[in-house]
């Protein structure tokens, strides 16, 4: 019945659209009423992930308040995380083009479609905004497609990646936190075989890991790899995986997994449950960004009700070179671009920069991610947001967030901010803040290799495929150049050839 009333708005939406003036017109929900048409509202849609089952809809009071804030008709079509890249692929393959878009990333179909005039060049407009005026150059850089910006960037803390780990199991054994990465191949050891909960059953393991291979490559970086490229001897750019420091992080990950300090079938495990082991009390350290300690820490104390449950978190451990971690992602996280089928016109387009101005004004940062005052959330009376804990409150503005960018200042990080912070919290920003003394850039990232746009994909596969492989001990050193061998002659040397170039241009070299 739902899906046939939703079926029957679009419809009438429809109808509306077409018998009106422009496409990007709308008849607000007042003057529908009164038979008026509202010439300022601008109807726009936007094409973005969810990570819940239940985003929030069209009639939820926050999307309501973010229309009315920004003078504009919003069609939302949220698309699950775990099947974004596809459904985007497809959507490009249709032609027919939402608005907004968000783009994961700089991928070989989003290349491609900047190069074939699919999205509007934002470089020119951005400096006639307020909030979008103040990007971070550096970001844009890195966002960049042949030196154009093509989208807007949701900005992420670059040392946001750490290690949360259970404190008290860390305490029930005597161990100290960890420093080095020996202690931290202890801990994990410790976490599979001491019994850190105590109830004399072999039911724990240190950490847990998915197919997703984000904490492998954080991990690399402590002992000194590269972050995706670097420099050989003769100051030449090579990928990460023709460096010692890799192989020397390969066979620790494979001696962690052959101990059994890693779930064994890690390989196969979709991201979407990565949170289980951890709410089941089963794995003891996750190495991904650092909120998770919070995230955790709240689940067992607000929703189970454990108070002697106890999460923590640090930056990083020692490596043979010192401190070392992996930003995260160039400081953004995905970036939303305007397409031509969706704003057709250069007014359009100006549009739609405004409305994506307008997300970044702290009213609609709140509103995003807090709801509405009121209704969603109050002050306490330290002055503090106080979000009331109602599912179906909650869910009228679930996933909201993913439509924020945070620029020029993300709220939530911004400590003039009324946020509560707890003692974990406060130690998870200084994380964020001690990483960027250590954190690992990638040379590479402004740049460009039409070999990987091409072939990327085909040769991402063979690296990952032998990564996994060596882990979980199907294949030895030897093997594992044959991969990298493949690599090269599969289109590797090119890309190497290509980078180098761009590097040696953009240094004058």
């Amino acid at each position: 019945m739902k899906q046939v009333l939703c079926f029957f708005i679009i419809l009438v939406t429809m109808a509306i659209s077409m018998s009106g003036c422009g496409k990007n017109q709308k008849v607000t929900s007042v003057a529908r009423d009164e038979g008026i048409h509202d010439e300022d509202v601008y109807a726009l849609s936007m094409m973005v992930t969810s990570h819940s089952e239940g985003p929030m809809g069209p009639s939820s009071q926050v999307h309501q308040a973010i229309e009315d804030y920004t003078k504009t008709d919003l069609e939302i079509i949220w698309v699950p995380n775990a099947i974004y890249d596809d459904k985007m692929n497809i959507t490009f393959a249709s032609g027919k083009l939402p608005t907004v878009m968000l783009v994961p990333s700089k991928t070989a179909s989003v290349i491609n479609a900047a190069r074939n005039d699919v999205f509007w060049d934002l470089t020119p407009y951005l400096q006639d905004y307020p909030n979008l005026s103040k990007s971070n150059e550096q970001v844009l850089r890195n966002t960049s497609i042949d030196g154009h910006v093509y989208g807007i960037y949701r900005s992420r803390r670059l040392g946001r990646n750490g290690i949360s780990y259970r404190k008290d199991w860390l305490d029930n054994l005597g161990l100290e936190v960890p420093k080095t990465i020996d202690d931290f191949h202890e801990m994990l050891y410790a976490f599979t075989y001491n019994d850190p909960d105590g109830n004399g059953i072999h039911d724990t393991y240190g950490i847990a890991i998915t197919k997703w291979n984000g904490p492998w490559n954080i991990m690399q970086t402590w002992f000194g790899a590269p972050n995706a490229w670097g420099f050989n001897a003769n100051g030449g750019l090579i990928p990460d995986f023709m460096t010692d420091e890799y192989m020397d992080a390969l066979h620790f990950f494979n001696e962690i997994y052959s101990e059994g300090l890693v779930n064994q079938g890690f390989a196969l495990m979709e991201s979407s449950l990565w949170s289980e082991p951890y709410l089941a009390e089963e794995a003891g350290v996750i190495v991904d960004v650092a909120g998770f300690s919070s995230v955790f820490q709240s689940k067992f104390e607000n929703q189970l009700g454990y108070e002697e449950v106890v999460w923590d978190v640090i930056g990083s451990v020692e490596g043979p070179t010192g401190y070392h971690n992996l930003p995260f992602s160039g400081g953004y996280n995905g970036m939303f671009v305007i397409t031509k089928e969706g704003a057709e016109t250069e007014e359009d387009l100006m549009k739609t920069l405004s409305f994506l101005d307008k997300l970044n004004d702290y009213e609609m940062q709140v509103t995003m991610m807090y709801g509405v005052e009121g209704v969603h959330y109050t002050y306490d009376q330290d002055g503090y947001y106080y979000i009331y804990d109602n599912d179906t409150l909650l869910a009228e503005f679930m996933d909201a967030a993913q439509l924020g960018m945070g620029i020029p200042t993300d709220f939530r990080y911004d400590p003039e901010m009324p946020i509560k912070r707890d003692e974990l919290m406060l130690k998870r920003d200084q994380v964020y803040t001690d990483n960027l003394d250590v954190i690992v850039a990638n040379p590479c990232e402004p740049f460009i290799s039409d070999t990987y746009v091409n072939k990327g994909d085909q040769l991402d596969s063979i690296i990952e495929d032998a990564r996994v492989q060596f882990i979980v001990g199907a294949i030895d050193e030897e093997g594992f150049m044959e991969a990298v061998n493949l690599w090269q002659s599969s289109g590797g040397d090119e890309i190497i050839k290509e980078y180098n170039a761009a590097y040696k241009a953009l240094n004058n070299e």
